[in-house]
């Protein structure tokens, strides 16, 4: 749920900390002191447009900050985890059944450039990762929001919540995957016969190329070394001649030097113990000292001046060269290039064996969608007379006892029967064709049918529903269809608009029964509705020091019923509207 939420210099708010409880939050005012710029924070801040025009006049930074108080729940750390962000936990707020409330904070910071920097729990976001996130913290309908009740993409959703059918809906997605990836596997190797006879051409070459050059790791260093020795032959035969001079063949050479002083410190260690230590090292210096010497002759004896041998570096380097610059810049990765190319050229040698194997996978794979999409279709038939009295009784609790709701589930293509379930038709031209109706989702199209008054057959729902009459629809389907699987925070933006008297009752009644699941925000305009808040917050429009400014106060018993008053009567309160406050509380 969302316990807090700070914005700063965004539309008409300079600095504004709202903290919500568990519930029914209500949140009343004026007409525009500033409500629905609240519940467009909220949206902004789960991944909504946030834009320059937002930014208050005169302010060079704004940001919206909430945090978010949940339980364990495997799909959002799986998210954050993918994203690499930790989630916190909350040891002092109330716990779930695992024992741990887990914390995620979301800020979200613009400029005047209209750039702006998401962060969760302090490390940089993406707004795709805000949008992922959204469906499983925050639920918002504002005004006009009812469009997305004319969806049927909702309706869909909106039946699989009812049926509780996540982890068969889970099946048949890998089930669409698998078959998915197997299509496109078998779809490559069916591509143009001319594209794959001059790819064979291109693969043979490489091959041919670099099996010719015969490449070694590390050989173009060892070249290097090698040129680099040739061309100065002259330089390293004198540098040999001088070293092996002073270390072992002048009278005064660094070996004769070490063996006097070995024979004054032998002599020195029979009067002095201490000296005696040192004769090892003296001994390992001459043996270095000798080993040197015969290096540097046996050096000095190979050096050979050879315009061939270095002609023909030369030319090998040319061809490394080019073969680097041609196959990745290093030996290593021209090495890999030809184990690559090896690889594909014996797939496409085998490719029609290939084909056969993907074919017969592919048919298998096919089948299992179907027997999974089977499954999930009659759990939708199944479920779907379910949802349909159970939302016809919620609208009876709404003051619409006429209306009429149905669900109708169908396929969107052809079809052929199979025992109990219906399976999209087999192409004659073999499984490997996509049906119009395959997807992650299943083969099902779900719409939603309606009709509010007496005598009149349902129609679809786009075509006939009223705003208040789908804000009401709205408002029974988010109770009934399984709102409690995923508790979130469900927010409406004036959804009394359109109703009043006795419809509101009705509709705050509804809204309190969701609130026992969810935390339920909702701006209203409403007395009836009002009355039901946990939670009573008064948004209040003023002007200090000639700048118009929002502020928000969470309501006691003594403000709520002056505040219902004021819902009742209008600007002036009188005591008669104060006493039916009192008692619309009470009730």
């Amino acid at each position: 749920m969302l316990t807090l939420l700070n914005i700063s210099n965004i539309a008409l708010i300079d600095e504004l900390r709202v903290e919500f409880d568990r519930g029914l939050n209500l949140l009343t005012g004026e007409t525009g002191s500033g409500k629905s710029i609240i519940v467009d924070s909220l949206g902004a801040l789960v991944g909504g447009r946030l834009t320059s025009d937002l930014l208050k006049s005169g302010t060079d930074r704004g940001f919206i900050e909430g945090l978010f108080l949940i339980g364990r729940h495997s799909e959002i750390e799986a998210l954050l985890a993918e994203a690499g962000i930790d989630m916190a936990i909350d040891s002092a707020a109330p716990q779930d059944e695992s024992g741990e409330a887990h914390e995620i904070i979301i800020r979200r910071e613009l400029s005047p450039s209209g750039r702006n920097k998401i962060f969760i729990n302090n490390q940089l976001a993406t707004q795709s990762l805000l949008r992922d996130l959204r469906s499983y913290l925050v639920d918002i309908h504002g005004q006009g929001d009812q469009q997305t009740l004319f969806n049927t993409d909702t309706h869909l959703e909106l039946l699989d919540g009812f049926a509780n059918v996540s982890s068969l809906r889970h099946e048949v997605a890998n089930a669409y995957a698998r078959w998915h990836a197997l299509k496109l596997e078998l779809g490559k190797l069916h591509q143009d016969e001319t594209e794959k006879l001059q790819l064979l051409d291109i693969l043979k070459f490489q091959i041919n190329e670099l099996d010719r050059a015969q490449l070694t790791t590390g050989e173009d260093q060892r070249l290097d070394d090698e040129q680099r020795r040739l061309t100065n032959v002259e330089k390293l035969t004198l540098l040999c001649t001088e070293a092996y001079r002073l270390t072992y063949e002048d009278s005064g050479s660094a070996l004769a030097r070490v063996g006097q002083a070995t024979k004054q410190i032998e002599e020195l260690a029979a009067f002095e113990a201490t000296f005696r230590g040192y004769l090892e090292g003296l001994e390992s210096a001459r043996a270095i000292l000798e080993d040197l010497a015969f290096s540097l002759r046996e050096f000095s004896e190979r050096l050979e001046f050879s315009p061939e041998r270095l002609a023909e570096i030369n030319d090998r380097q040319a061809d490394l060269s080019r073969l680097k610059r041609k196959y990745g810049g290093s030996i290593e990765s021209a090495l890999n290039h030809l184990a690559a190319a090896q690889e594909r050229l014996r797939q496409i040698e085998h490719a029609d064996e290939r084909a056969t194997e993907l074919a017969g996978k592919l048919a298998a794979a096919r089948d299992e969608y179907l027997k999974q999409a089977a499954r999930l279709h009659r759990e939708r038939i199944r479920n779907a007379k379910k949802l349909e009295q159970a939302v016809e009784h919620g609208l009876k609790e709404v003051a619409m006892e006429s209306a009429r709701f149905q669900v109708q589930v169908s396929e969107l293509s052809a079809t052929i029967s199979r025992g109990d379930a219906h399976f999209p038709d087999r192409n004659t031209q073999g499984s490997d064709v996509e049906p119009p109706t395959f997807n992650a989702r299943g083969i099902d199209r779900v719409e939603f049918y309606f009709s509010a008054n007496l005598g009149e057959g349902v129609k679809p729902l786009a075509k006939v529903a009223s705003g208040g009459e789908a804000s009401r629809l709205m408002l029974v389907l988010k109770t009934v269809a399984n709102a409690s699987e995923f508790p979130r925070t469900i927010v409406f933006d004036e959804i009394d608009t359109g109703i009043g008297g006795r419809v509101s009752e009705a509709v705050g009644a509804k809204l309190k029964k969701l609130a026992e699941t969810n935390q339920v925000l909702c701006v209203t305009h409403q007395p009836q509705i009002a009355r039901f808040a946990d939670s009573h917050l008064l948004i209040e429009k003023g002007v200090a020091g000639g700048r118009t400014r929002v502020g928000i106060e969470k309501l006691g018993q003594r403000g709520r019923v002056e505040e219902i008053a004021r819902m009742l009567t209008g600007a002036e309160i009188t005591d008669s509207a104060r006493r039916h406050a009192r008692e619309m509380l009470k009730g």
